[in-house]
């Protein structure tokens, strides 16, 4: 069994609320959740209206598959319009 740890340090430059940021949050959060069955949460900057830190988990039998899916989630993470990921990495137990 090998577990996947992701985390993507993010910047919101257009949002002026905790609210706004919530939303962009969300929006990425269940396109994960629901694409990849991966656990993910906001995890920390919650009370930062430009900063959030998201961390994601996975459990699979083979490296190589975890390895596509978070260059997916990756993407994903990247492809979004209205954040920017500052830092990203990810650590295989």
């Amino acid at each position: 069994m090998i577990v996947a740890i992701g985390t993507f340090e993010m910047h919101f430059p257009e949002v002026h609320s905790l609210k706004e940021k919530r939303q962009i949050l969300r929006s990425l959060i269940d396109r994960v959740r629901a694409k990849f069955n991966a656990s993910i949460a906001e995890v920390a900057d919650n009370d930062l209206w430009q900063r959030g830190r998201v961390g994601v988990a996975m459990v699979a039998n083979d490296r190589v598959l975890l390895e596509q899916m978070a260059q997916k989630i990756d993407d994903i993470m990247n492809d979004h319009s209205q954040a920017q990921i500052l830092d990203s990495y990810w650590d295989y137990i």
